[in-house]
């Protein structure tokens, strides 16, 4: 099978083996709207990847509408620099779609692990993004979530994907839930935080996303840091952090990052300054897809949900279908605190957000919330912290004079205790029923693990202690006297050991009575519990319990970076 024999995990009992004419091989992963598999059409086909739409959306009728209309758009948009959606079925029992398997990286996780690109691959990348830009919005397609997590670096070339969740230009607001702010806030433009959502949404919210992303592959960081609410105050406010780019492409990056979106290039306009004029977009188009080149090590991320191989010959100028892949939510909540508390001001005209408006908004207090108001509709909910410094949702803790054990927000979030017993730092998040949470994790002394505290309703709740041979889950109980109780549940071992100071990314999925622990991406063998003790409560991040309390260490010390959660969709009556 090549590369595709090391891509996810096996497929569990409860997996079907076959969907319409694809064979499914292994599990790549889960997301928002389903399971993903790798999957063979006959016995000598392409590998591709192929969603499997949950049940419980596919029976929802405005999702099957969405989805519907999705699939119409994308068949809109051409392959040049994007990821090629080959199949999609919406009137299959479940829906599913297909999509070529990328055997490349995430522009994130290069970045991540290797640092920012060379000047060469800069300009290579910044030309391939500009190209599906140009390719997308000339088929009247808005992006909508461009991030370094939706550019792959396959073999040759980047190319964009996840433009599935994208709503046509000009598209009518059903399409989209008036409470349901898309995007990821670091690569969102000042027009789309409006808190009554007053702007139209046009392509120019995703010059602005180029600008951030081409930004953050040049410097390693994004240019507007900072936790949420100070991410949306630079964003609206402050000119951006281009330190570290150089001549005519920080020109370019500047003009893509203007606050008032008449100021920023087309897509066109950026490809024409990249790789030069042509007679006509579909030439220009292609030069960008020859130009585009990024080099680097071989790839070692298997976690994307889409996937597609490098072309070996030119693309076919013929539509292609395709539909959302995934929804990246974020709360819209920590935004409307920051205008209504008089911390940033509406840039350029936006609507007030005191104002009365017939749309619904989410409840405000003066204890920020991510949790909607009774009356408005439902929606989920998401945020992405770097934990760079303290925010709204998590902040210092000092317990040095009496517990020995405190928790510092400064370029991640550093737990450390005298004590071999767990210690959990600050956290502003709000109860939750079903979510997935991932984060990167270092272990900084000999027998520390990190804690990831779920469920918890201040007092009783879930406690996964993450150590370097295993993950620990317990039942973690404060009201029994005449001490706390832990009560272990389930001992899952790690295929390998993680070394001191070594970056892992450890994952939970929660979903009604059933946990799901996932190890850099990967679901954990014996990963899976069912457990109905506690139905709702917080996550928390801190210090675990030690796994080895002999001999007992000076210090225990673990360090949290690029935290995620997302809400899912509540399987509680």
């Amino acid at each position: 099978m090549g590369a595709g024999a090391a891509v996810g995990r096996p497929l569990r009992q409860s997996d079907p083996t076959e969907l319409g004419p694809y064979r499914l091989l292994r599990r790549i992963g889960e997301g928002g709207m389903g399971s993903v598999y790798l999957a063979q059409q006959g016995e000598d086909g392409n590998l591709v990847a192929l969603k499997v739409i949950r049940q419980d959306l596919s029976t929802d009728p405005d999702f099957r509408r969405r989805f519907r209309s999705e699939v119409a758009r994308a068949q809109q948009v051409p392959a040049f620099c994007t990821a090629e959606v080959l199949d999609a079925d919406p009137d299959h029992e479940p829906p599913y779609l297909v999509v070529e398997f990328v055997n490349g990286p995430s522009l994130a996780r290069v970045v991540q692990n290797q640092g920012p690109l060379s000047p060469a691959n800069l300009h290579g990348l910044a030309i391939g993004v500009a190209t599906a830009l140009t390719a997308i919005h000339g088929a009247g397609v808005i992006h909508r979530d461009l991030k370094p997590a939706n550019v792959l670096l396959a073999p040759g070339s980047p190319k964009v994907i996840d433009f599935g969740i994208a709503r046509a230009a000009g598209a009518t607001a059903t399409d989209t839930s008036p409470n349901m702010l898309m995007g990821t806030i670091p690569y969102m433009a000042p027009e789309r935080l409006d808190p009554a959502g007053a702007k139209p949404l046009t392509p120019a919210a995703d010059i602005f996303a180029w600008g951030a992303v081409v930004a953050f592959a040049g410097t390693g960081r994004t240019p507007f840091t900072g936790a949420s609410v100070e991410a949306v105050a630079k964003i609206l406010t402050q000119p951006p952090d281009l330190t570290g780019l150089t001549g005519d492409l920080r020109e370019l990056v500047e003009r893509a990052l203007s606050k008032d979106p008449k100021d920023r290039p087309t897509a066109r306009e950026l490809l024409d300054h990249l790789v030069g004029p042509r007679p006509n977009a579909e030439r220009l188009i292609e030069a960008g897809s020859e130009q585009a080149v990024v080099s680097v090590p071989a790839a070692t991320d298997t976690t994307r949900l889409s996937h597609a191989p490098a072309p070996t010959a030119k693309p076919k100028r013929r539509k292609r279908l395709a539909v959302s892949l995934t929804l990246s939510i974020v709360v819209i909540t920590a935004i409307t605190v920051a205008f209504l508390t008089g911390m940033i001001s509406p840039p350029f005209g936006l609507a007030n957000p005191t104002s009365p408006s017939t749309t619904p908004v989410l409840s405000v207090s003066q204890t920020p919330s991510m949790t909607p108001s009774a009356t408005a509709s439902p929606s989920l909910w998401g945020i992405d912290d770097n934990l760079a410094a303290p925010g709204v949702w998590f902040v210092n803790k000092d317990h040095t004079d009496t517990l020995q054990s405190k928790c510092v927000v400064s370029g991640g979030m550093k737990a450390t205790t005298a004590n071999a017993w767990p210690y959990r730092c600050h956290s502003n998040l709000d109860p939750l029923n079903d979510f997935k949470t991932e984060a990167d994790i270092q272990l900084l002394t000999q027998d520390s693990c990190a804690g990831i505290w779920f469920r918890w309703d201040g007092r009783r709740g879930f406690l996964v202690s993450l150590c370097e041979d295993r993950y620990q889950l317990y039942l973690h109980d404060e009201t029994l006297k005449p001490k706390p109780e832990l009560v272990s549940v389930r001992t899952i071992p790690l295929p390998e050991k993680v070394k001191l100071k070594q970056t892992f990314r450890a994952g939970i999925i929660v979903r009604g009575n059933v946990i799901t622990f996932l190890h850099n991406g990967v679901e954990l063998p014996m990963g899976q519990v069912t457990n109905d003790s506690y139905p709702r409560g917080k996550v928390i991040l801190g210090l675990g319990q030690p796994v080895n309390l002999v001999p007992l260490r000076p210090s225990y010390e673990v360090m949290f970076r690029n935290f995620v959660i997302r809400e899912l969709p509540s399987s509680q009556p």
